[in-house]
């Protein structure tokens, strides 16, 4: 299978207001691996960059005056997605730019008509209900370095995605080679290590276990009998 991890800067947030896209950064993976092969542009939007995007990204107007424009790596972009599954992390903002791209070019269709979508943010919000799924809390839960990422940017991003993806889906992989294994599923920890994710493991200490106890005891309380966690023990 063949997936591109994808991500994009833009000159504000709103693509119905006429922002644009500046940067697409794109990481290639075949089988779960990643093959070391990229796709990476700057792009000129032909438009000011919003002060509020610019102190995220660090990407100014007269850094990209020189860069191509968006019609004229269209056809390279769109081939290099083509048949992928595009993984994107809040997959409906890169989307609604890139679309709004090839809207201006006309007949180019929507990025929907060239590769599929897997919302990474949506499944992150499915594994941690209630937690921060940003791509940096992410990467803090997942044990991904991303020490270096002061600033965003679209290839990088992309590249630390890639990281949290594979270390999110890892006991996915597992389930999935369990029929081609001849001695049962492959362990978690395993296809981790055969992903290349670096993933921490992180053990409760006396005070967390100290406190799950006295939470605990205070639903024996409230529920007038001990918690399921305790039965038969």
């Amino acid at each position: 299978m063949r997936q591109v991890v994808l991500d994009t800067e833009t000159t504000g947030l709103a693509a119905d207001r006429g922002h644009r896209v500046i940067e697409i950064g794109c990481v290639e993976l075949r089988e779960r691996r990643r093959t070391g092969v990229t796709f990476h542009r700057y792009l000129n939007p032909e438009r000011a960059i919003d002060a509020g995007a610019q102190e995220v990204h660090g990407i100014s107007e007269e850094f990209l005056r020189d860069k191509p424009r968006f019609r004229e790596i269209a056809d390279e972009f769109l081939d290099f997605v083509r048949g992928a599954e595009l993984v994107i992390h809040n997959a409906s903002f890169d989307l609604a730019f890139l679309d709004a791209e090839l809207e201006l070019l006309g007949g180019r269709g929507r990025m929907a008509e060239h590769a599929s979508v897997l919302d990474t943010l949506a499944l992150a919000r499915e594994r941690y209900p209630g937690q921060r799924n940003s791509l940096d809390a992410l990467c803090k839960r997942l044990g991904v370095d991303n020490a270096h990422r002061e600033l965003h940017g679209a290839l990088l991003d992309a590249s630390l995605l890639a990281e949290v993806y594979l270390a999110m889906t890892a006991g996915q992989a597992s389930l999935d080679l369990a029929a081609d294994a001849p001695g049962g599923a492959e362990s978690v920890a395993a296809a981790r290590a055969r992903s290349g994710a670096r993933v921490r493991v992180l053990r409760a200490g006396a005070d967390d276990l100290a406190r799950h106890e006295a939470r605990l005891d205070a639903v024996a309380k409230a529920c007038k009998g001990q918690p399921v966690w305790r039965r038969g023990t």
